[in-house]
């Protein structure tokens, strides 16, 4: 087998482990998702938590809501608008500002997925993380592991 660099660099690498387990959580919450009959794409599902907790946002709250960059949530949004899941329009108090808001579609889509598949990927995701213990490159050595040895699919009750 070949050395895992990125892991023996240690905090020198840390960001790109970050990453990698990012990665590596979404992709397997989206077989999550789909095994829950949900085909959109992992990274939208943040997007529409934000817009269902704290209603109507710009592009730019919604940026700040969800920690990624504005570029990430509007191409995000397209997606999102082409699937009718959201809508947006002009803010009356400046026309160059547009508000996001759920669709009638997205409200649907948001109260069948808290009711379905999110606790079942909170739960999984609890799971891997139960009984890491120690200074953070061991922590994060035990959830890769972890997510490797049983990934979130075989974590979720069927």
């Amino acid at each position: 087998m070949v050395e895992d660099v990125v892991k023996e660099l240690g905090h020198l690498s840390l960001g790109t482990r970050l990453k990698r387990i990012g990665e590596t959580l979404q992709a397997q919450t989206q077989a999550v998702l789909a095994a829950h009959g949900f085909e959109q794409p992992a990274a939208w599902f943040p997007l529409l938590a934000a817009l269902d907790r704290l209603g109507p946002l710009s592009v730019g709250e919604l940026s700040q809501a969800v920690g990624v960059s504005q570029p990430v949530v509007t191409r995000s949004l397209k997606g999102l608008e082409d699937e009718g899941l959201v809508s947006s329009e002009a803010s009356d108090a400046d026309r160059r500002v547009r508000r996001i808001a759920l669709s009638s579609k997205g409200q649907t889509l948001v109260e069948r997925s808290q009711g379905e598949a999110w606790p079942a990927i909170e739960a999984a995701v609890a799971q891997a993380c139960a009984g890491l213990d120690g200074d953070l490159l061991a922590q994060l050595a035990a959830l890769e592991d972890a997510l490797v040895e049983t990934p979130l699919m075989q974590r979720v009750p069927s």
